[in-house]
């Protein structure tokens, strides 16, 4: 039997180096998953957006922002398939107020896809304490009572507008959803409607919203 040398070590740890650095290279998705469309602005490629505009916010390229609009991502030539997952990461800027309260609201945002209702909920970025809180209703739909960001991703962010210099005022959710579908395209809608009174600044200072990531899979 031959005996392990100092250079079968070396070969072995460098095969073994280049395997793991593959691997860790690979997107991150479940096993009978494709990825058929990725977008996280870097590129600032619109092309499939309706409605898409870029701006800066803390650090990177998103889409957005925008108050009381929509915007549709249009995916074609789709191959054949039985099912897809849907993933958004979402950031809600500043005063949003959730069900509602004296201030404002009910502050809803949604997503439809290819007409499908799949979130139709409230948002609350205000502070939780015995004295005042501003429910929400995600993860549910609207008409539920949730304390402010269940649910979220983040919720230490730095606001956008009317709070940019104090964190908390903005809150990350990473949303994703699996639907039956096996049409060769698909049409997303995300949009808001929030409720202002009194105001101060603008509306869209105020409480807005955008998109730091848009991924659809493919589900066997």
């Amino acid at each position: 039997m031959r005996k392990t040398t100092v250079v079968d070590i070396l070969l072995y740890s460098l095969v073994l180096g280049v395997f793991l650095g593959l691997t860790g290279c690979q997107e991150d998705v479940e096993p009978g998953e494709t990825l058929v469309y990725e977008n996280d602005f870097t590129t600032e490629n619109l092309k499939e957006i309706k409605n898409g505009r870029l701006r800066a916010y803390n650090g990177q390229t998103v889409l957005g922002n925008y108050n009381n609009e929509e915007i549709a991502i249009n995916v074609a030539d789709l191959p054949s398939h039985k099912f897809l997952r849907v993933t958004v990461d979402l950031l809600l800027h500043d005063s949003w107020d959730g069900n509602a309260g004296p201030a404002g609201g009910p502050d809803k945002w949604y997503l439809e896809i290819d007409g499908q209702s799949l979130i139709n909920s409230t948002f609350s970025n205000q502070p939780c304490v015995p004295t005042w809180c501003l429910s929400q209703s995600y993860p549910e739909p609207y008409g539920r009572h949730n304390d402010p960001k269940t649910g979220a991703e983040d919720t230490n962010l730095p606001g956008l507008c009317r709070y940019a210099d104090s964190l908390g005022w903005t809150t990350k959710y990473r949303i994703s959803k699996i639907i039956q579908h096996k049409e060769d395209q698909i049409t997303l809608v995300c949009g808001d409607e929030t409720v202002q009174q009194h105001l101060t600044t603008s509306q869209i200072c105020d409480e807005s919203w955008s998109l730091s990531s848009i991924k659809v899979h493919l589900v066997e």
